[in-house]
């Protein structure tokens, strides 16, 4: 018996996550220029699958199309970091109560967890974190408002891999995540929602001091 062969990832796809990976690993910085001839000749490729990837990205906000720039690695500042985690804010807490709330067993938070405290390097460590936060909140119960999460997550992840270039602050997230895990797992939704929620605000708070939530103030939680 002979075994199905995986399917090959097209160019396109196989340029885009390339590219993602490196914007969310610093290789490729803010405001830098991405142009297609050079991309088109590091992975081998022609101009097409490398324009189609970026336009995937401008759409997820990773990078910016423009007419006199051409195409940039999104600039991050306090203003682009409120609008994303303000969502978050917004949305995240109360998926995670809701999820909490179906009894959700929370397996793959747990994993990526695990994941995150043995990583070896930086890219592992950030994609087990975006795991971890996206398998708090895709057990809702919901699956629009999982997907509208899942529209920012980029964002968010190009704010987090900034600010981390900055001030690295893995241990101390790692133990908020614990903390949050633990009251999901026994069931307090209410006290997971709001450790989930200090967790988002404390963390763009400090990388981006400019940037006041005045969602987080009117909750009482500042």
């Amino acid at each position: 018996m002979t075994s199905v062969p995986t399917p090959i990832p097209s160019r396109t796809q196989y340029v885009l996550e390339e590219i993602k990976r490196r914007i969310l690993t610093g290789q490729l910085t803010p405001g830098q220029a991405l142009v297609e001839t050079e991309l088109a000749a590091q992975f081998g490729v022609s101009k097409t699958p490398v324009r189609e990837a970026l336009k995937t990205l401008a759409g997820t906000g990773l990078v910016v199309m423009s007419q006199y720039k051409g195409v940039t690695v999104r600039m991050v500042d306090a203003d682009m970091a409120r609008e994303v985690y303000d969502v978050r804010l917004l949305l995240e807490p109360e998926a995670l109560r809701r999820a909490v709330l179906r009894g959700s067993t929370l397996e793959a938070a747990r994993d990526a967890l695990t994941r995150a405290d043995i990583a070896t390097d930086t890219a592992e460590r950030s994609l087990a974190n975006r795991e971890f936060h996206r398998a708090l909140y895709l057990p809702c119960g919901n699956p629009l408002l999982g997907r509208m999460l899942d529209e920012v997550r980029d964002q968010a992840a190009l704010v987090s891999a900034v600010a981390w270039a900055a001030d690295p602050s893995w241990e101390r997230e790692a133990g908020e995540h614990r903390e949050i895990l633990r009251l999901a797992l026994a069931g307090d939704a209410d006290g997971a929602a709001r450790a989930l929620h200090a967790h988002i605000a404390s963390f763009v708070e400090r990388a981006f001091p400019a940037a006041e939530y005045e969602a987080q103030k009117e909750d009482g939680q500042a």
